[in-house]
């Protein structure tokens, strides 16, 4: 796919989960400070996903997006991320406090993306 198509529409994602950004801030620090992961990850789709717990469902009327809270831990074991990519996901992995890491599956495929906090 052409490269300046895919990354506007990241940019059309990140405008759109705007609004949710600080809902997505108080899960990810609520992961952090119940020492349930150093790694908050947020599961982005449009259809049903057996990952993490749900923070938002998209609606017709509303949201495009439907949102699950998980972490790394859960990816690793649903086998999302190999055990051998572990260690490098944990390199790649930007600051917590700092940015939302996402886990989009659109038509574009399943990607990380990582976006600044609100």
């Amino acid at each position: 796919m052409n490269e300046h198509l895919e990354r506007s529409k990241y940019h059309l994602l990140e405008e759109e989960l705007k609004p949710y950004a600080a809902l997505m801030g108080k899960a990810a620090d609520a992961i952090l400070d119940q020492n349930i992961s150093n790694y908050p990850i947020f599961v982005v789709h449009q259809h049903q996903v057996d990952m993490g717990i749900p923070l938002l469902e998209k609606q017709p009327e509303g949201p495009k997006w439907s949102i699950n809270a998980s972490t790394l831990e859960e990816l690793v074991t649903k086998n999302i991320v190999e055990t051998s990519r572990i260690e490098n996901f944990r390199k790649v992995y930007k600051d917590p406090e700092a940015h939302l890491c996402l886990f989009v599956l659109s038509e574009l495929g399943a990607n990380f993306i990582f976006i600044p906090r609100a």
